[in-house]
């Protein structure tokens, strides 16, 4: 009987095994081809590590190049921007469609909903035209400002403020506080666990975003992360491989290094809200 209960687990670790296989492989990769001489790159035979080491060429080559200094500030500064510009907006939402009563809040929740649906490519062009109209293309606020609004955020948010107990927010009206200081004194505090893994999210999502960049910005010192990686592809023509690698292994890092300092945050606020 021990060996029967013993044989589904084996198979679920295996088929785990496979799969976190199959999406770190091409991560390995692609720091593999970063430590490698262009010789080596298309040689018959693959390994993983370099019978020559030419990683501090392929990494010097990608800082010099192409400024990817610059490419991975304006990544930071633009992803730190647009949470805390979320982080704002999606709280006191959230709290208004978790914990207080009034008319039309089943309809606003509803739209919330609805506008998870929405592919961001759907607002692209209106957008495109509002911020020509405002002169604010080709800048950070081109980048930031279609952002700072997240349904995701508020749809995540409310449902860890669900979870908060009204008694809590009764003694807090007692004390004579605000709604608008019970959300920032109260449920704020509360929302640490939320907060941290919307924090998480929020950061892969606009450090990995592509296509509105692209979009909206023309000068290459403005680009972030992903964009700067296109530039430097069009710089190298798409044949020095090794440099390329290198600037790709550069700008997944910070991510990488993110989710693993957050995980246990993460993990616990994806669990708090009650998402499945």
């Amino acid at each position: 009987m021990a060996r029967r209960a013993l044989l589904p687990e084996i198979i679920r670790h295996a088929v785990l095994i496979m799969g976190a296989a199959a999406m770190v492989s091409p991560f390995v990769v692609m720091v593999a081809i970063s430590l490698k001489p262009p010789g080596e790159i298309f040689a018959p035979q693959f390994s993983l590590l370099p019978q020559q080491w030419h990683a501090f060429e392929n990494y010097r080559d990608a800082f010099t190049r192409v400024p990817l200094a610059r490419f991975l500030l304006n990544g930071f500064l633009v992803t730190f921007c647009i949470f805390a510009a979320q982080a704002a907006t999606a709280l006191p939402m959230a709290y208004a469609l978790a914990k207080l009563r009034w008319a039309g809040r089943g309809a606003a929740f509803a739209l919330v909903l609805l506008a998870l649906l929405v592919p961001p490519q759907v607002p692209a062009i209106p957008l495109y035209i509002a911020l020509w109209q405002l002169d604010l293309l080709d800048s950070y606020a081109a980048i930031i400002l279609p952002s700072t609004i997240s349904v995701f955020g508020i749809f995540l948010m409310r449902q860890f403020f669900r979870t908060v107990p009204d008694d809590l927010i009764a003694a807090a009206r007692m004390d004579g506080m605000s709604e608008f200081a019970i959300t920032w004194r109260i449920m704020l505090p509360t929302a640490y666990p939320a907060l941290a893994a919307f924090a998480c999210l929020s950061f892969i999502w606009n450090w990995n975003e592509f296509f509105w960049p692209y979009i909206a910005i023309q000068s290459e010192h403005l680009a972030t992360p992903p964009l700067g990686i296109a530039f430097f592809s069009n710089v190298e023509a798409g044949t020095n491989w090794g440099p390329l690698m290198a600037a790709a292994t550069v700008v997944t890092a910070p991510l990488a290094l993110a989710f693993l300092l957050a995980q246990r945050a993460f993990v616990r606020g994806v669990t708090m809200t009650g998402l499945k």
